[in-house]
Parts: C-alpha cells; structure tokens; sequence
C-alpha cells in the first residue's frame, strides 16, 4: 500500500486542534546552521555576539554613529531617527520636506569627522516641491536637537522626477575629511527593449544615458568628492578626474560611468573608493548568461567605470538603433566617444575601468558563492586591525585588510581578501549564520563593533524586520549572551509582565553572571521579574547582562500598554482532530475584544476549505489566519524567491501589488499561462519603471503555481458564516491526504495609542489513518518502502519499554482505535497513555507471539477499546513484555474509530 507523509512541525502527524495566534513581529536576524562559515584556521563563531539595538524603522537608508555612540538614521521618507545609547531610546529629531517618488527621498546621512568639537551632520535628499532638485546640507547637532537655522546647502543636483529610478545618494568620509557622495544615473531604466538605456530619439533625452552617467558636465551616474569648508562651502581637492577650472567637466567628479551606485567606502590605507553598482536587466547576451550584472567596483584613482557602454570585465553592449530596432558595433574601452546629442561635456571619455567583482541574475561560475536570482550589490568597509588598538570588540586579525561586500536581496555578507596590491584573491561568506533581512549599510564603530541597518522585507514600506544590529568579537573574555523573554509584550492597563534572562549564557566556563533590569526610570536586578505597567504606554525594556570580568551583554524589548489582543475561539462538538465519511462538523466562532466592546460581526474573517494535500500547512496557519489554504504550498514557494522584494500581496511597492496583478488578468484567457511565461523571462513596461528579473531555473509547472496562487488573491471569496453545522463528504473517494481547515480571524480597533491588533484560530481535520513512523517523539526503527517490504514502510525493532509519542490528539468520541499489526516476534502490549510515558492509561491491546510466512503481505488489524477521555491529550504508546527478550512485532498503522 502506499503510504503518506504528513505535515511536519505542529502537523507533522496531521493532527491539530484548535489554536490561537496573535500576530507577532518578524525578527531582524535569525541564527541558522549554516555549516562551516570560515576555513579551519579563521575564527571561533562563537566569539560574535548580536544585539538588536533598534527594530521597526521606516525604510532605513543610512545611518551615523556618533562619537557617543548614538546614532542618526536618515528614513526615506524625510524623517530623521535619533538613537540614544544611554537611555537606549529611539525618538524623531525631525522631517524633513522631501520629495520621496521613485527611488528619492531621504537618503544619505554623515557625521563630520570633527563631530565631537564642530557637531556638523551632513544629508542628501531630494527637496520638496516644484524645483526637481536634490540637496547636499549640513546642520548642527546638538542635544539630540537638529538645529534648522544653521543649515547649509553645500551642493544643487538637478534631476528628471518623471521616471524611475537609481538615486543613490550615500555619503561618507575618508582618512583626510574628504567627502563622497554617490548619485544614481537618474535615467528611465523601463523603456529600454532588452538594452542599455542610450535611446537618442529627439524627445527621449530622460532615457538616453549618455546625458547623466556618461555625460561629464552632470552630477548623476557618479562619485563626487569635495572638501567641507567651516563656512558651508566647499573647495575641490586635488586629484579629481577633470580640472578644477570646469573646462571637461564637473571638477567634483571623482568617478563617472556608473548606474546606481548605491553603497560605497574608502580604504582608509590605500585611499581606493569601493562601491556596489546595482546592474541592468537586459537580453543582450554576455559571458555569464545576460549583461545584466552587478557590480563591486575599485578605484584605485579617478576615471570612467564604463556604463552605458559596458559592464563586468568592460564586456561590450551593441550600439541599439532605437528608431531602427538595429545592433551595430559597440564602443571601445579603450578609447570610447559620447557622440550622443544629448551630451553636453565632453566626447572622448577616459578608458573604461572594469568592475572589480561582477555577477548576473544566474550561477556564477567565476564567484560561485554569489548565489543567484535578484541582486542588489553593496561594498561596506575595508578593515584594518592595527587603526582599533585598544577596541575591546576588534574583529580579528584575520579581516585585517579585507574588503566586506554585501547583497540586499540576496542577504549575504562576503569577506573578499586581497594581495598587496589589491588584486582579488578569494571570498567568502562572513558570519553566514547570521540573516540580516535586506542589510542596507554596513560600518565599524570606534570600538570595532560592527553595525548593521536593516532595511526589512518590502520595498517602500514600514517593516517590522528593520532596524539596527551591532555585532560585538571578543578574543579575550566574551561578553554574555543575553537572551530576554517576556511572557506578553501587549495588553491593557494595569498589564503585568513575566521576565527572564534565564536562557543568557556565556561562552565562557566558570563566568559568574549578574542581571539588571532596566524599565523606564527604575532598574532592578533580578535574573527573574514581574512588572506591571500601570498606566497606558510604549516602555522600552533593556537587560544587561554582566560577568564579573566587565563583560556585557544587552537585549532590548518594547511593551505596548492600552490595547488587548482580541480573542478568538472555535467551539465545536465535534472531533477536533480527524474527519470520518459524512460526519457531522458543527462549529460557532466566537469573538470578543475588551477595547472594542461590541464586536463587529461583519469585520470576522472565516474561511472554511478542504485541501487535497495538506502536507505544507504548517507554516500558513501561523500566519494572518486568512491565506487562502489551497495555495499554501505555492504560498511557501513564492516566499522563497526574490519576488517579495518587490511585491507585496496589497500594497504596491517597487512593484505593482499582487492583487492589482490579479485583477488586470482576472478575465484574460489562459492568464495563468501568461502570468507564467513571464515570470520565467521576466520583463519591463507594463506596470512602471522597475524590470523584473527573469527566474529562467523555474520549472513551467511552478510558475504556473504561482501564478495561480497570484489570480487567487483578486477573487472575490464568497463569505463563510461564523457559524454552521454539515456533513463531511468533499473527501470521499480523494484520497487520505487531504484536510479540512476552519479559520478565523479579527483585527480590532486600536485602542489608547496602540496600533490595531490581530488574532487567528484555526482547527485542521485530517484523515484518521496515521502512520506509526510518522511519531512526533520515539525510539523505534523505521523500515522504508521497498520492493522487499511490498512498498511499505513500517515501524519495527519494538522492544520492551519502547514507545512512540503524538502530539495533540482530540479523543472526543473515539471508542476504538485499529491497529495494522504484523505477529513477527515474541508478542507483548500496545499501552496507549497520556500525556507521558507513565500517565493514566486510556487503552491496552495485546498481541500474540508469532511468525509470518510472507512479510510483505501477512498483516493483522488488533482492536484497542479506549476510555472516555474526552479533551486534547499528547498520547504515548508504549511497547510491552516483561517476560521475554527480543522483538515484540511490527506496526504498519493506527486508525481512529469514532
């Protein structure tokens, strides 16, 4: 017989009951095992520690640490975010008035060098208003105030706001006090027909390149690099790429030829300027798949870095005719002209340089650990071990001169090491274990920790998962770990909280560890604590964790006072757990929320379904409680790619919201078949400025799931009572691998300050038929399915004291339970007991010693009477015989009889 696989995790035996959910925030991080991290020689991974010191910023573009170590971050959408190290408080300093379409807003944010004496803070930003331009300022900072009448404009650039995309806009200083500034090419990068944008057509100059990037009387698609003057100017330092006269072009420009240069730094030994250029989407074939790469790039002194013209290993794009749809020969990197009418510098532009480090949308057979798939590359600092002498949190001596690189998309973090010269030498992955979500910038604070900002998951959104995460090394004495849990984080006034540092550790043997509390105004030291909020609120909550040594750990958490979590119930008489043929499933859903009073009927979200395959449950139904279950599968593949980068189910991000997407192809015929054509190629030009990336490895199958799992959100649901009585009959002659899923869910109104709060409750019925090697718990062997088992897998090895534990099984009108039993061995009893391996005894079964003629086909089915045991219980069957030694017998399956 063929035997079934269940869900794993809370479903893994396809059996639960009733659960309630609320809705919790996504952590910035998350520390997998992911093997080996280093070679054998580099350092111990378990000398990092990281602490999450802010969550739950609004799409974070760059920060700065102060000499205090508080830190400023600069949000897309104008407001400045002030960090106190101290206090361990996050607060708004101010908003600024930005233009924030496309790509702009926000986006650049520097301390002085000199901050701790002149208290200079210097911004980039796109103005609001009628005047398309963007800003270079400089403010004081003082007493965690912005002070606006001191602000300095130091620099204009004019820019084009009528299409998408690259802004760039990183600042940063070197060794010198020098400033950079990167600054997006600006240009349309939709309309391009497969090519890179050089579209000379009278009227298309916003889509011509050669206008921006490789024009050198303009600021976009380029590295500036000036010197802060105290009196709000600037002057032009030696050695940039054109003459300070202005007589080939803008003397600021310190590199040209680049498309989005998005992150950058500068070695602070050689002076060479690292940065991270996000690539085209293109069909123009190349090396490695499509000329479509990012960039890591090196300038070891100023020049042209080769775009539109080239990218990579200066590999050369076709001269594309867009009035005649015609390829003609491309440029040279040794010599290349701008002939474009749209130039306005100069024509004869200085020899490409190639990119440092390039990759594609596909396997990279040059740089292997790239991975695959979207891409946003960055380059983050190069580290020198001997510029921190007396950093207690120094990365070792084995970074000292490596270059870190990162990709938001792809979530990675690179040391990429480098001869003397400079010269690439070999990558690899930098604390792989830890996940940041979207990193978005990357720094080493005076006292080597290393910062990271978090951007979260969706473009152009408030994410949860964002914020800030400091990474500590210690060689000597590590600091603790401190792991902080609290028992409820939301709740109405008075709300009492549990808390515990009891899982904090140090890697360190024999340190003795001291806690400290700190609630508002009031610390109290306790490894253990209760705490009531009397009043409504949001609290900050900081552990510190200490040896005695001098090491610290801190973790940070915030209760949010005024508003409780709606509850949500399912009652039913009913079996929770299985379904039999034409059963009968009442249920009432009930709903109360002590803010809102009278519930809303209406606002209650119930969904009933009976899914074929109910084997990829188990990470849906921790969700909102209203995904649509019978894409949950295809849910969880979606999720795993890179489109949720970019699109968000209803909400539109740097791509349009699925259901909009659903709704534009509802009532086109075969939709999902094109939906799916393009997922595979990818594209650009239906829905605005961003291409979206080909998944060219994506089977036709798995693309048409999504693409269904995409049509399906934009269908109108017809809408399930909150209550009901029914036979269960959708399964019959389907198969036993299908569910029945009830949910339920209600978002309430928000109360006293505190945003609205969701709850779900779901109950899944599976098909009473388990198999025994499906166990949650056990210690029996497994026979698999083979031909010499006549295909099915069993358990087997049953000795005397063996068992074999379920978890959260419904015995509500259970009379019997039948086993599939095989009389190989000495005989004994099946015990079913619950909740351990010495609870109360619900039933017994006794089975004959024996011996088969054939194993394949010599199966018995044994009877277990069970007593009225009512209630959700974890039932462990145990494997007995006293008296004798050896195998007791084989056991295929059980099956609960109502």
């Amino acid at each position: 017989m063929k035997k079934i696989l269940y869900l794993s995790g809370l479903l893994s035996i396809g059996l639960l009951s009733i659960a309630s959910v609320s809705r919790k925030e996504k952590p910035l991080f998350r520390v997998v095992d992911a093997g080996p991290s280093v070679p054998v020689n580099g350092p111990d991974s378990s000398r990092f520690t990281y602490t999450t010191v802010v969550s739950g910023l609004d799409e974070p573009m760059e920060m700065a640490i102060l000499p205090n170590y508080d830190i400023v971050v600069a949000e897309r959408k104008g407001a400045v975010r002030y960090f106190d190290n101290k206090t361990r408080e996050l607060s708004t300093i101010s908003q600024f008035n930005v233009f924030s379409g496309i790509e702009d807003g926000l986006l650049g944010v520097a301390a002085d060098p000199d901050f701790k004496n002149n208290n200079w803070i210097y911004f980039y930003y796109g103005v609001g208003g009628d005047r398309h331009v963007s800003q270079l300022t400089r403010f004081e900072l003082k007493d965690r105030k912005l002070i606006q009448e001191s602000k300095k404009v130091l620099l204009e650039v004019p820019t084009q706001r009528q299409y998408c995309c690259h802004s760039a806009g990183y600042l940063t200083f070197d060794a010198a006090g020098l400033l950079y500034l990167s600054i997006g090419d600006n240009t349309n990068a939709e309309e391009i027909e497969g090519h890179n944008p050089i579209d000379e057509r009278p009227g298309r100059e916003l889509a011509d390149d050669q206008a921006s990037t490789a024009n050198s009387n303009d600021f976009r698609g380029k590295i500036l690099r000036i010197k802060p003057e105290a009196d709000g100017t600037y002057s032009i330092p030696d050695g940039n790429l054109f003459p300070k006269n202005g007589s080939l072009g803008k003397p600021e420009i310190f590199a040209m030829g680049v498309r989005n240069p998005f992150r950058m730094s500068v070695d602070p030994k050689t002076k060479y300027v690292y940065w991270g250029d996000v690539g085209p989407d293109t069909e123009v074939p190349a090396s490695e798949g499509k000329l479509s790469y990012d960039e890591i790039n090196q300038a070891r002194k100023p020049g042209f870095f080769g775009y539109p013209y080239f990218l990579g290993d200066n590999e050369v794009f076709p001269d594309y005719d867009f009035e005649t749809k015609k390829e003609g020969p491309g440029k040279d990197p040794k010599r290349p002209i701008n002939d474009s009418p749209n130039n306005t510098g100069v024509k004869e532009l200085p020899a490409a340089q190639p990119a440092f480090i390039w990759y594609g949308k596909g396997p990279s057979k040059k740089w292997p650990l790239v991975e695959k798939g979207g891409a946003s590359a960055m380059a983050g600092p190069v580290y020198y071990s001997d510029l921190y002498p007396n950093a207690p949190y120094k990365l070792p001596d084995y970074y000292s001169g490596k270059l870190f690189i990162y990709d938001w998309i792809r979530k990675w973090i690179m040391a990429v090491t480098m001869d003397q010269e400079g010269n690439y030498v070999s990558m690899e992955p930098f604390l792989p274990q830890l996940k940041v979500v979207a990193p978005m910038d990357m720094q080493i604070a005076p006292d080597g920790a290393v910062y990271l900002l978090a951007y979260g998951t969706n473009w152009f959104a408030r994410n949860t998962d964002s914020g800030i995460i400091r990474v500590e090394y210690s060689e000597g004495n590590r600091n603790p770990v401190a792991s902080l849990k609290i028992d409820k984080t939301i709740g109405a006034a008075p709300l009492t909280v549990a808390l515990s540092a009891n899982d904090s550790k140090d890697f360190d043997t024999g340190d003795k560890l001291s806690y400290a509390w700190k609630i508002g105004s009031k610390t109290v030291a306790s490894k253990e604590l209760r705490h009531t909020f009397s009043k409504p609120g949001t609290y900050n909550v900081v552990l510190t964790v200490s040896d005695q040594n001098g090491g610290k750990g801190t973790g940070t958490t915030q209760v949010k006072v005024g508003n409780t979590p709606p509850d949500v119930t399912i009652a039913t008489k009913a079996n929770r757990s299985f379904y039999w043929d034409n059963s009968a499933f009442d249920y009432q859903v009930k709903v109360s929320d002590k803010e809102d009073g009278n519930v809303d009927q209406q606002r209650v979200k119930v969904s009933f379904n009976y899914l074929p395959y109910g084997k990829d449950l188990a990470g849906a139904l921790t969700s909102d409680g209203e995904t649509d279950l019978r894409y949950a599968s295809t849910a969880k593949l979606y999720a795993s790619l890179d489109c949720k980068a970019c699109h968000t189910p209803e909400t539109k991000s740097i791509g349009p919201a699925l259901k909009e997407i659903a709704k534009r192809y509802a009532d086109k015929e075969g939709a999902d078949a094109l939906l799916a054509r393009k997922i595979i190629t990818g594209g650009s030009g239906n829905w605005g400025s961003y291409p979206m990336p080909p998944h060219a490895d994506l089977s036709e199958t798995n693309a048409k799931e999504i693409a269904g799992y995409i049509l399906s959100i934009g269908q109108e649901s017809q809408k399930t009572p909150l209550s009901n009585n029914m036979k269960l009959t959708e399964h019959i002659g389907k198969g036993s691998e299908g569910a029945y899923v009830l949910q339920a869910s209600y978002a309430d109104k928000g109360a006293k300050g505190i945003e609205s709060l969701k709850t779900a409750s779901h109950i899944v019925l599976k098909n009473p038929l388990i198999q025994l090697e499906d166990y949650h718990e056990g210690n029996v062997n497994v026979v698999i399915a083979t031909k010499n088992t006549g295909y099915i897998s069993y358990i087997s090895h049953i000795t005397h004291g063996k068992y074999t534990r379920f978890n959260a099984i419904d015995l509500n009108h259970i009379k019997k339970i039948r086993f599939r039993i095989q009389e190989q061995g000495i005989g004994g009893t099946i015990e079913m007991r619950r909740g351990s391996k010495d609870g109360l005894l619900l039933g017994s079964l006794t089975v004959p010693e024996g011996k088969v003629a054939d194993p394949k086909t010599d199966w018995k089915e044994l009877e277990m009477p069970v007593k009225a045991s009512g209630g959700i219980h974890d039932l462990f069957f145990v494997f007995k015989n006293e008296n004798k030694k050896g195998p007791l017998f084989h056991v295929d399956w059980m099956y609960f009889e109502n």
